[in-house]
């Protein structure tokens, strides 16, 4: 009992704090309670010197703060802080463990949605190893939600870090790969013609290298087996040199197609190839540029926009370390030596080649009035040729190579 009468031999049970007339005082623990010899003691800090306030307009959106207080200001301009709800602090919690959590089938999309923009504001889906997993929980129970346009135009580099990820949107309606030099081999022209991008409407493949094998690949699904992209209702092909008039008969099983761009292409004979697009797709060609093929107008729209944002800065900080190369850039160029500069190669597209659908009411009226007797007879050739074309077709339609590559699918 005798080891309590001293204070020094007070057990240490923190700070004491004590609010009179509106202010808080921190109590003296020296004598086991307020130092009476000081009859108003100094107001202590309740926050350290270098503690930061930064106002929350919405309060639901944490924007990835740990912490479980709201600051805010009253009209008065003075500062108060809350507790956050019990929802934000839940809220937080799984969007730091979404990797953890099993399925989000039937979860409510407003609730869904909050906890999608929460993982998002934590980076979750960067992460190399969660990121994938967390991602593929909202696209199998949200789909379209989470993306339904994607625009990847000049994003080959975030085409080879984010495949996988890029692979596991589904039901987009809209996917822009202009200017990327895929390919006729690359995997994602694979992906395209997979079932799950059947609602695939707009598809944009503006300069990707692509020749009349990729297209014959792209097709292959529709033409046999009637699947893949038959609801394909905007195709732009546009600066693709090696895409040739032979590679045309397998664009005639989109059925849906309402515009076509064929611009920059080989095709040489332009009569020709629009007689033979206007009686055998249905479509005419356009004097003046569609605003279908306007690639401005395209862009990501979803949850996850901001994603791919963050993809595209991680990619660009990832290259940006080659600027310490400039020194030795200069110095090459001090000493002579100059590096070797490769130029563009340029696709020339003087000639418009866009294709549209007319309005059903001009269906019923004869398209081919007014033409002269030479471009008709280049049509009754064309058709003649057509036929012969569409004989030989048949036996190759069904060929060893494609039964090959459908099988691979």
């Amino acid at each position: 009992m005798s080891c309590y009468l001293y204070a020094e031999n007070f057990p240490d049970r923190g700070s004491v704090y004590i609010r009179e007339n509106g202010q808080l005082y921190k109590a003296n623990q020296a004598s086991g309670g307020v130092n009476k010899s000081d009859p108003k003691p100094r107001p202590s800090r309740l926050f350290s010197k270098g503690f930061s306030v930064e106002l929350c307009v919405n309060r639901e959106n944490d924007n990835g703060r740990t912490d479980h207080f709201i600051f805010t200001y009253t009209k008065k301009g003075n500062l108060r802080y809350s507790a956050k709800s019990l929802f934000s602090l839940v809220l937080s919690y799984i969007a730091d463990n979404i990797h953890h959590v099993d399925s989000l089938v039937d979860f409510p999309e407003q609730i869904a949605e909050k906890l999608f923009y929460a993982a998002d504001a934590r980076q979750k889906f960067t992460e190399p190893r969660t990121g994938l997993c967390a991602l593929q929980k909202f696209i199998d129970a949200y789909g379209s939600l989470v993306l339904q346009t994607l625009c990847l135009k000049n994003g080959y580099l975030v085409i080879s870090e984010k495949l996988e990820e890029i692979k596991s949107f589904r039901d987009l309606t809209c996917l822009d790969l202009s200017f990327c030099k895929l390919g006729d081999e690359h995997e994602l022209l694979d992906h395209i013609t997979n079932r799950t991008l059947s609602s695939l409407t707009r598809l944009l493949l503006k300069d990707n290298c692509l020749s009349d094998a990729g297209l014959r690949k792209m097709t292959a699904p529709v033409r046999v087996m009637k699947r893949g992209l038959e609801n394909l209702s905007v195709l732009d092909l546009s600066c693709n040199p090696g895409i040739t008039r032979l590679g045309l008969r397998y664009l005639l099983p989109f059925k849906k197609l309402n515009c076509l761009d064929l611009s920059g292409t080989c095709l040489k004979d332009t009569n020709a190839v629009v007689c033979w697009i206007q009686t055998q797709i249905g479509l005419v060609h356009s004097e003046v540029p569609l605003k279908e093929f306007d690639h401005n107008s395209c862009k990501t729209e979803g949850w996850a926009e901001q994603t791919i944002l963050q993809w595209e800065h991680a990619v660009q900080e990832a290259i940006k370390p080659q600027e310490s190369l400039k020194s030795q850039t200069a110095a090459q160029l001090f000493y002579g030596k100059r590096a070797r500069t490769e130029e563009p190669l340029e696709i020339e597209t003087s000639e418009n080649l866009q294709f549209y659908r007319p309005r059903a009411e001009m269906l019923n009226l004869p398209v081919l009035i007014g033409k002269s007797e030479e471009l008709q007879k280049k049509k009754k050739r064309a058709s003649a040729e057509h036929k012969e074309q569409r004989f030989k077709s048949k036996q190759l339609s069904f060929s060893v190579a494609d039964w090959d590559l459908l099988n691979s699918y």
